[in-house]
């Protein structure tokens, strides 16, 4: 049994996605997003995205670089997976020594790793120098069942679809920076570069603008429910908030509501959303969707030095 660890390329995407969908099944990518992916990802971030093969078969993928968009300097990330009936034989580890010796490199001092919430992959952590931090999980919704029904839209409020500002759509990154600014994180984040959104949020090829729903206050984005999907069967929660002074009054529900009832109508059949466990609004907000917890992960953090 031979294992190498090299950087990915473009013929690699459809084991890689094999590998995600076997590893993290409420993950959703596409193989045209691993190569777009690697071919947009910004400058600052240094990434890498490494495979493991064994015996020539790819059976994992470590996805690491820095943190750039994280208020605070030094911090990367390294998200591993490994096929699991290839698990238990070196390939991750392989992954994360690679990525971390990669890591020192480029000068990080401290690496996050979303790390799967069983038993086994906790312990794996801990024994490679990895501490947990706080936990997160992954929701499904199936679509083929009832949905709430959309309520009425208040007075004042408009939704539309992000088409309508396909002109122009810095009032949507404003949005999407004041939300992401705001979310429970032990790393962070904040958008300020426009021109890279562009390229990385807007125009990611698994971004859908048409089942995306933004409500409006006197023609302006206040909350919305951001859209990824495989073009086939499933999609995920990208985003979902509220600017803070239009919280309270239900509209990121409102937007999420009408999300889900278009990509009902669009054929879609499961739903996906991921939420920080500490993020009780959100959770509360999705329990009465009827998404039910389908995995967890923990962030872990290890210091590089």
């Amino acid at each position: 049994m031979t294992i190498t660890v090299r950087d990915f390329r473009p013929d690699d995407a459809e084991a890689v996605v094999r590998v995600l969908r076997e590893a993290i099944p409420p993950l959703l990518t596409t193989a045209e997003a691993q190569v777009w992916e690697r071919e947009h990802t910004a400058a600052a971030a240094r990434q890498r995205l490494l495979v493991a093969e064994m015996d020539g078969e790819v059976v994992g993928r470590c996805q690491t670089g820095l943190a750039h968009e994280s208020p605070t300097p030094g911090n990367a990330y390294v998200n591993t997976y490994v096929r699991p009936d290839r698990r238990g034989r070196g390939a991750g580890t392989a992954l994360v020594a690679a990525a971390e010796a990669y890591l020192r490199e480029v000068g990080a001092e401290r690496a996050y790793s979303w790390v799967l919430g069983d038993e086994d992959s906790l312990a794996y952590a801990g024994r490679h120098g990895y501490a947990a931090r706080r936990p997160a999980h992954f929701l499904r919704l199936d679509l083929t069942a009832s949905l709430p029904p959309l309520p009425e839209v208040p007075a004042g409020v408009e939704l539309v679809d992000c088409t309508a500002f396909a002109d122009d759509p810095r009032p949507v990154f404003e949005l999407d920076a004041a939300v992401t600014a705001d979310e429970p994180s032990d790393v962070g984040a904040e958008l300020d570069d426009y021109a890279e959104w562009l390229v990385s949020t807007w125009g990611h090829p698994c971004q859908s603008r048409e089942l995306a729903t933004l409500a409006l206050v006197d023609g302006r984005p206040v909350a919305f429910s951001a859209v990824v999907t495989d073009g086939v069967s499933r999609m995920s929660s990208a985003m979902t908030g509220t600017l803070r002074e239009y919280r309270g009054r239900g509209l990121a529900s409102l937007a999420k509501t009408a999300t889900l009832h278009k990509a009902r109508a669009a054929g879609l059949r499961e739903a996906f959303t991921g939420n920080d466990a500490e993020n009780a609004p959100m959770l509360a907000v999705n329990r009465k969707f009827g998404y039910e917890i389908c995995a967890t992960e923990v962030r872990h953090v290890r210091e590089l030095g």
